[in-house]
């Protein structure tokens, strides 16, 4: 058969929307889906159908060994990435992974060296490029249509509130939500911050009690003097908020939150909408797709990685650097050498 032989694994938050996305790409063939809980089993192979091998992910090795095999999809918990990564890697496979690669610096930077070591993509998941409005928010700024960005701001709320199982393993607020807004910002701005400030406290005790934060506000110093907003927040009862609004000299650039229908109903009472999108894989439905077909054109070599280890490595620095103002309440300034910053940034 032709196109793209692909190896998955991970039916985790993001999962459920990648392998149904590669079930239905033309230019895909399922392979396998490797998956440690084997109560899942049968629904993934109702998905993917029968030309989909499903297998324990103590059998990757086997897998791995396919000379047929093309390329691996990782959306495993985050604390499995590095290694998943590397094994992959190194049986000569190309990588698409969910942000991030690594749960550290030293960590992603293993995975990348490894990338280059054995010419093969490393592809971090960062699907809110992908979005249609963000992306052209990004085209307009880089283009000069508003002049000069005076305040970028970017909000962030999740719907519905994920398990206590889930932020267990999640990596906390800054490293699994957070990350998101950090990549749009910079990569909008083409611009990293030279000071971060941030105040986050847990409102809902269960967050409190394993040391993370649900409600946290950072604002971000960048060299041409501008300012930068990031509101996350891990519930919000009305739906997936999910806001974008850049400020120029010349004028401002937003991204409302969408809905499943534009329907306004008008009454002596006033306008009803419905309800914006429930959670991320609505919100993200096009991006998701749109991310997936990026990966196999980069494993084809029609398009270039289009997010680097500069560019993954920049936005885990300002994370942890977010965290620790958090958790130090002070600012923390940060300098880049010119090898840290990502082609295209300043």
């Amino acid at each position: 058969s032709s196109g793209i032989n692909a190896e998955y694994g991970g039916m985790g938050r993001a999962g459920s929307i990648h392998i149904t996305n590669l079930v239905s790409h033309p230019a895909v063939n399922l392979s396998y889906v490797l998956e440690v809980d084997e109560t899942k089993w049968g629904q993934i192979q109702t998905i993917c159908g029968k030309d989909t091998q499903v297998k324990h992910s103590n059998d990757a090795k086997i897998v791995l060994a396919d000379p047929k095999l093309d390329a691996c999809i990782i959306c495993t918990p985050t604390f499995t990435h590095k290694d998943i990564i590397l094994q992959c890697l190194e049986a000569g496979k190309a990588v698409f992974s969910e942000k991030p690669i690594g749960e550290t610096p030293e960590d992603t930077k293993e995975c990348y060296l490894m990338s280059e070591k054995v010419n093969k993509p490393l592809f971090c998941g960062f699907q809110r490029r992908w979005d249609p409005t963000i992306s052209s928010i990004q085209s307009s700024v880089r283009k000069g249509a508003i002049g000069h960005i005076q305040i970028i701001k970017s909000i962030s709320r999740d719907s519905p509130l994920p398990s206590l199982d889930y932020l267990k393993i999640s990596g906390g607020i800054f490293h699994d939500c957070m990350v998101h807004d950090i990549d749009v910002i910079t990569w909008v701005l083409g611009e990293l911050p030279v000071q971060v400030h941030s105040m986050a406290n847990a409102q809902i005790p269960e967050i409190a009690a394993i040391d993370d934060f649900d409600n946290v506000v950072t604002t971000l110093k960048f060299p041409s003097g501008t300012l930068g907003i990031i509101n996350v927040n891990r519930f919000a009862l009305y739906g997936y908020d999910q806001r974008l609004e850049v400020f120029g000299m010349k004028g401002m650039l937003e991204a409302q939150n969408g809905r499943p229908n534009s329907t306004i109903l008008n009454t002596a009472d006033g306008g009803q909408a419905v309800p914006i999108y429930h959670s991320f894989p609505s919100r993200y439905e096009q991006s998701y797709a749109a991310e997936m077909d990026c990966f196999v054109d980069v494993v084809s070599g029609v398009k270039q990685l289009p997010i680097t280890y500069l560019h993954s490595s920049a936005v885990s620095k300002i994370a942890d650097a977010a965290e620790k103002s958090a958790r130090e309440g002070a600012p923390v300034h940060l300098s880049w050498d010119k090898s840290e910053i990502p082609n295209g940034y300043f």
